[in-house]
C-alpha cells in the first residue's frame, strides 16, 4: 500500500528494505537516464571547435557532425564534463558501462584511439596520463603532446 501511494504521489521508484546497494545504484542510474538532457548541458571545448550536445546525442568538430560509436560518445562526454580532471580507466569503464561490466583497460585504450582519430586534430584534447588513465583539455593550446 505504501509503495502504491508513493508511486501515485509522483515518486519515480520505491525501494523497500532490505535492499541491495547494487540494485539501488542501478535504479538511480535508470532514473537519471530518463531525465531529458537540457540544452544548457552542451559542452563546448576548444573555443567552440568541439561541441558535445547530449540533448541530440551529437558531437560536432569544426561545425560538422562526427559519427561516434556509443562507447566513444560516452567516453568523450564523461571526460568532457570535467576538463582537466584525470579519470582512471576503471572510472571510465564504470561511467560508460556500469560497475558490473568486465572491460579491460586495453579496451578503453582502443576506444580512445578510435575517438582521437575521429576527432581529427581535436583528438589531441584527450590526453593520456601514463599508468593512470585520461583527461581532456579545454583547448588545444592547453593540451600536452603525447
Amino acid at each position: 500500500l505504501d509503495r502504491l501511494l508513493g508511486l501515485e504521489l509522483g515518486a519515480d521508484d520505491y525501494v523497500t528494505k532490505p535492499f541491495s546497494p547494487r540494485v539501488l545504484l542501478a535504479r538511480m542510474k535508470s532514473v537519471l537516464r530518463r531525465r531529458p538532457a537540457e540544452p544548457s548541458d552542451r559542452i563546448i571545448l576548444d573555443d567552440g571547435n568541439l561541441i558535445i550536445d547530449p540533448a541530440r546525442h551529437e558531437t560536432r568538430v569544426d561545425g560538422k557532425t562526427v559519427d561516434l560509436t556509443l562507447t566513444q560518445y560516452e567516453i568523450l562526454h564523461y571526460l568532457a564534463r570535467r576538463p582537466g580532471f584525470v579519470r582512471t580507466r576503471q572510472q571510465i569503464v564504470s561511467a560508460v558501462r556500469g560497475d558490473d561490466t568486465i572491460l579491460s583497460g586495453r579496451a578503453i585504450d582502443v576506444h580512445v584511439a578510435g575517438l582521437r582519430q575521429k576527432l581529427k586534430g581535436h583528438g589531441r584534447l584527450i590526453e593520456t596520463v601514463r599508468g593512470v588513465g585520461y583527461r581532456i583539455a579545454e583547448r588545444l593550446d592547453e593540451a600536452s603532446s603525447d
